[in-house]
């Protein structure tokens, strides 16, 4: 399963409205400049959102969007549901083998499981310590 530009843009979306949480609405076109993102694009993906009740958008001079939600109660995984569908590795249908499909469902419900359990709280106030798989670099 890969995810798409929908569901990584909206992630980072959600992940800045996190950041801001409590201090007012923020412009999908600040979110745009800061990330390097096409504003137009953002304005596609903040719909389906908004439909979904995880944002809400504030008109006027110094509107823009707000999570409706505390971060802490929006998970990585509700984002990529809304953007991307359903979290399936594979066509479950096409699949007769019975050992292939135990595989293709145990993959699925581990991504299930690493997305269901990481908030946007998580993200946003993630810091790496050391972990094996970072970079250091000296100078």
């Amino acid at each position: 399963m890969k995810i798409s530009t929908k569901g990584r843009y909206g992630l980072t979306i959600m992940m800045e409205l996190a950041a801001k949480f409590g201090e007012g609405p923020i412009s999908l076109k600040s979110i745009a400049e800061k990330n390097g993102l096409s504003e137009h694009y953002l304005e596609q993906l903040i719909a389906p959102l908004r439909n979904a009740g995880f944002v809400k958008s504030i008109r006027g001079a110094y509107g823009g969007y707000i999570l409706s939600k505390d971060p802490e109660g929006i998970t990585a995984g509700d984002v990529i549901r809304i953007l991307e569908g359903p979290i399936s590795p594979v066509d479950f249908t096409e699949e007769d083998d019975p050992a292939k499909r135990d595989l293709w469902l145990r993959i699925r419900d581990g991504i299930a499981s690493v997305l269901d359990s990481t908030t946007l709280h998580d993200l946003v106030n993630f810091k790496d310590e050391g972990k094996p798989d970072s970079y250091m670099f000296y100078i």
